[in-house]
């Protein structure tokens, strides 16, 4: 089959019999037509076109190694650093469509499937283990172009260092029994973005399980499975004017709890389980990190030039460019995008093959971008806030500018290169980007994209090769070895 256009994902979304639940209630109907998810659903319907436009095909598409039909770029295990730099315009097409605001575009999980299919051959001969499953699966999704959200994350019940997380029913999701068939899972997983909204759930542990080891587990299963189902949290659509919420109503990606109410996971969905070993290593020696790190970034960057292309047409629409505080934040903005777009290219050029022979970037520089954006972000949003002042606060709607009121939003509203209804769009976006409930989602959302900001830089500081620096110096003053 291959690549799919829009109309298929929909489609294939409707048909399935998926227990959401929403504010309470378990959705019934099509979930394409629901308020809360039609505006996404319609976007990455968008995405899918693109992939089969003969002006897009070549950049989005590549021959499927089994059948030579088109298949998702985001499914190529690269080889050379052309096939990199292959991927990454692919990502930045479908990021540009959304100013990089998509944090779960189809390209993102296909990769880190494909980062982990890459490396499937580690976990041969290691107990409990099924590389061929992950293979067949990683074929599976390519050739039906199969959409996924992920969960990794188990309940914040109790964070302290000494909860060790047991009660008498499952709260974490855990194996509860196997049987010839395949294994059960009881529990719940976290913060599954678009949960419900896909064909497929990816689960993998992460990390070390020190307790239990039944919470050590890598399976996917439909998102229709007996058994499963998706709480959702309060949605951020705005409305559905994208006049009034430019972002929210087109690109709100609503997170979910996953709950395992007793679901059986067919032997051939399990690549790993009851393994604590191979949970807490596979997700660092694999292709994981430095694929999904690649995709990552590469949105990150053009979401950094969305937010410098908002904030010049603020600066030109109310003309503050000549001040020296207002250049001074624009340099800012400036700075960051080109750090990061620095890193990147350092990243591809300093590519090399993993033990497998697939090509991997960079990671240590992936990681140090990794850091640096989780930081930027709520700046880059700040400047925004400070750019618009107070003209971010009283904000015509679509319907003011429809009504009777118009010749006073006219005049009154106007700016000074723009008219009140362009000026209106411009500081309305950047409302929607930093200000709404959408806005500060997104927020959070990139502080904690690959988890614990401190984390984070704790394994940059372990994981950097910072010896020959160290060496250096001990050899210009002459120390003892």
């Amino acid at each position: 089959m291959g690549s799919i256009n829009g109309k298929k994902y929909i489609e294939r979304l409707d048909k399935l019999k998926t227990e959401i639940w929403y504010d309470g209630q378990k959705i019934t109907g099509k979930i394409s037509e629901h308020p809360a998810f039609k505006g996404l659903l319609q976007t990455k319907a968008h995405l899918y076109d693109m992939q089969l436009k003969p002006a897009f095909k070549d950049i989005m598409t590549f021959p499927s190694p089994t059948t030579g039909d088109p298949v998702g770029m985001s499914y190529l295990m690269p080889r050379t650093k052309e096939d990199l730099l292959k991927r990454r315009h692919m990502i930045e097409l479908w990021a540009r469509q959304t100013g990089g605001i998509l944090g779960r575009s189809p390209d993102y999980l296909n990769t880190v499937l494909t980062g982990l299919a890459s490396s499937a051959a580690w976990l041969e001969n290691r107990n409990n283990c099924f590389p061929d499953h992950l293979k067949a699966f990683h074929e599976k999704a390519r050739e039906e172009d199969l959409s996924f959200t992920h969960t990794f994350i188990s309940p914040q019940v109790n964070r302290s260092t000494m909860y060790f997380g047991e009660s008498d029913e499952p709260i974490a999701a855990r194996i509860v029994e196997e049987n010839e068939k395949g294994i059960l899972i009881k529990g719940a997983r976290l913060l599954a973005t678009q949960g419900g909204l896909t064909d497929e759930l990816l689960v993998f542990s992460v990390g070390k399980y020190f307790f239990n080891e039944n919470e050590a587990f890598a399976f996917a299963i439909p998102s229709d499975t007996e058994g499963l189902r998706f709480i959702c949290r309060n949605s951020f659509v705005g409305g559905s004017s994208e006049f009034d919420h430019p972002l929210s109503s087109r690109y709100e990606e609503i997170d979910s709890i996953v709950v395992f109410d007793n679901v059986l996971v067919p032997w051939e969905r399990v690549f790993y389980y009851k393994n604590a070993e191979v949970a807490e290593e596979f997700i660092t020696v694999s292709g994981f990190h430095s694929f999904a790190k690649h995709q990552v970034i590469t949105r990150q960057i053009v979401k950094t030039e969305f937010i410098l292309g908002l904030a010049e047409l603020i600066v030109e629409t109310i003309n503050i460019g000549e001040y020296e505080h207002i250049q001074g934040k624009m340099s800012e903005i400036i700075i960051g995008l080109e750090t990061m777009k620095a890193l990147m290219e350092k990243a591809e050029n300093h590519a090399a093959l993993d033990e497998w022979g697939y090509m991997r970037p960079d990671l240590s520089t992936l990681k140090v971008a990794g850091t640096v954006f989780p930081k930027i972000y709520p700046r880059l949003c700040e400047i925004i806030q400070l750019l618009g002042a107070s003209g971010l606060i009283t904000l015509p709607t679509e319907k003011a500018f429809a009504s009777d009121i118009r010749k006073d939003l006219d005049l009154y509203v106007q700016g000074a290169t723009k008219t009140a209804e362009e000026r209106v769009k411009i500081f309305t976006l950047a409302w929607d980007l930093t200000m709404s409930a959408f806005g500060t989602r997104q927020t959070q959302y990139e502080r904690y994209f690959f988890g614990d900001p401190i984390r984070l830089t704790s394994d940059l500081y372990k994981n950097y090769p910072k010896d020959k620096h160290a060496q250096a110096i001990r050899n210009f003053l002459k120390l003892k070895q």
